[in-house]
């Protein structure tokens, strides 16, 4: 039986496990466990019974938290034969709007997208002579994550930065990518699949297609250097880079086109989940 094991239930998380049919999933949490879940300080013995493992955690200030504190036990695994890792789009740097694709060279320009990719070679080490798939995601957004919430409690901005684009995957194409790297049956190597959109798009276009859809008027039109002041320094620093994340190559290697290439499709499709008209 293919077991897989999440390191981290959150929303791609939940959207890889109910994409992996056939797959008996167990996943960490650092609350009270409860069906199919597992303490993360007892997660030992579920690493010795996995035959896949994927890590969703985000590093922190000392590192990949699931290394730091299992490295040992999956190196030392019988069974596990891949291993997964939800990275950031946010290893390529900023490339003044150019063009980015999964076998260009990592250049980070901040220092979140330089411990994303030290945790990208750190699993690469522990993974030794398995599988390991390196997924480099985009903005992550879906039903209960999207421009209708921030419309909803009133925080959305239609900050203009001409040229500026974000890439954005939706949570459901997530899912259905990791599962079929995990059910691809590769042997040992490395992998590095971009999980974007092929439509990268100013941030200001999506708001705008969101409240057409909601029939509300969009928040005011505001110039990016008049907003830039009041920013957080996360929010400045993801529009301090622009880049534009093909994927191609990952779709063809997967055998897969997304089912939400652009966020006009995406947004379509949250709106009828949302509304109760079917499933996105």
């Amino acid at each position: 039986m293919n077991r897989l094991l999440i390191f981290g239930l959150g929303y791609s998380g939940r959207a890889v496990a109910e994409a992996a049919a056939g797959f008996a999933v167990m996943a960490t949490t650092r609350g009270a466990p409860g069906p199919g879940m597992v303490a993360f300080e007892d997660a030992g013995s579920a690493i010795a019974t996995a035959t896949h493992i994927l890590i969703t955690a985000a590093p922190g200030p000392d590192g990949d938290p699931v290394l730091a504190r299992y490295a040992d036990e999956i190196e030392a695994s019988e069974t596990a034969r891949w291993i997964g890792y939800l990275s950031s789009t946010v290893v390529y740097g900023n490339r003044d709007g150019g063009w980015v694709d999964e076998d260009t060279r990592p250049m980070p320009t901040q220092a979140r997208g330089r411990v994303r990719l030290e945790a990208e070679r750190a699993w690469g080490r522990c993974g030794m002579g398995r599988a390991v798939d390196i997924f480099r995601l985009a903005g992550i957004y879906g039903p209960g994550r999207s421009a209708f919430d921030d419309l909803r409690s009133g925080t959305a901005r239609r900050t203009i930065k001409p040229g500026h684009a974000f890439g954005r995957i939706h949570r459901d194409d997530i899912g259905r990518a990791v599962a079929a790297a995990m059910r691809s049956g590769v042997g040992p190597g490395l992998r590095v699949f971009n999980l974007a959109d092929d439509e990268p798009s100013e941030s200001a276009a999506v708001v705008e297609e969101a409240a057409r859809i909601m029939g509300v008027r969009p928040p005011p039109a505001v110039a990016f250097a008049d907003m830039e002041a009041g920013m957080s320094p996360m929010a400045r620093s993801f529009w301090a880079e622009n880049r534009k994340v093909a994927s191609a190559k990952t779709q063809a290697a997967l055998g897969l086109r997304w089912l939400y290439p652009n966020f006009r499709a995406g947004l379509a499709a949250i709106w009828r989940e949302e509304t109760g008209q079917g499933p996105a």
